[in-house]
C-alpha cells in the first residue's frame, strides 16, 4: 500500500440523480428523490477514489463502514457533488468523511472506512465460504 495523500486531502465525485437512484423498493417508487441507499453507494465510491490511488498490485480495497446523515432531498435529474476528505490512515485502514451537495445545498454527510487487503488471500477466503464455511 502506498499513500500519496495528506490528511485533509479531498477527492470529488460528480453524479446525477437518475431513475435507478430513486427511493424505491420492490413494492415500487416511494419518492422521486435520491435514495439514502444510492447516496451511500455513491459516497462510498467518492471515498474509494483515495483507495484507487493507494492500493498496489495484488491489493484491493474493501468497505468496512459507512454512515449517512441524509438531511435534504435531491430530486430526479439533480446534479450532486460528493466531497470526500481523508481523515485517517492507520495501517491498512483508510477513514474518510464526506459531504454531498445539490448545488450549494448540503443533502448528506457521513463517514466511510475501507481497508486495503491482499487480494489473493481475500479471494481464497471468499472461495472457502462458498462451501458454507
Amino acid at each position: 500500500m502506498k499513500n500519496p495523500y495528506q490528511i485533509g486531502d479531498v477527492e470529488v465525485y460528480h453524479t446525477t440523480v437518475t431513475p435507478d437512484k430513486l427511493a424505491q423498493f420492490d413494492a415500487g417508487l416511494v419518492h422521486p428523490v435520491y435514495s439514502t441507499f444510492a447516496l451511500a453507494k455513491d459516497a462510498e465510491w467518492a471515498c474509494r477514489l483515495f483507495v484507487l490511488n493507494m492500493k498496489e498490485e495484488g491489493e484491493e480495497g474493501i468497505g468496512s463502514f459507512v454512515s449517512v446523515n441524509h438531511v435534504a432531498p435531491a430530486p430526479l435529474g439533480s446534479a450532486v457533488e460528493i466531497r470526500a476528505t481523508l481523515q485517517e490512515v492507520t495501517g491498512n485502514k483508510i477513514v474518510c468523511s464526506y459531504q454531498a451537495f445539490c448545488g450549494e445545498r448540503l443533502i448528506a454527510e457521513g463517514s466511510q472506512t475501507q481497508k486495503i487487503i491482499n487480494k489473493t488471500k481475500f479471494d481464497a477466503l471468499i472461495e472457502s465460504l462458498k462451501g458454507g464455511g
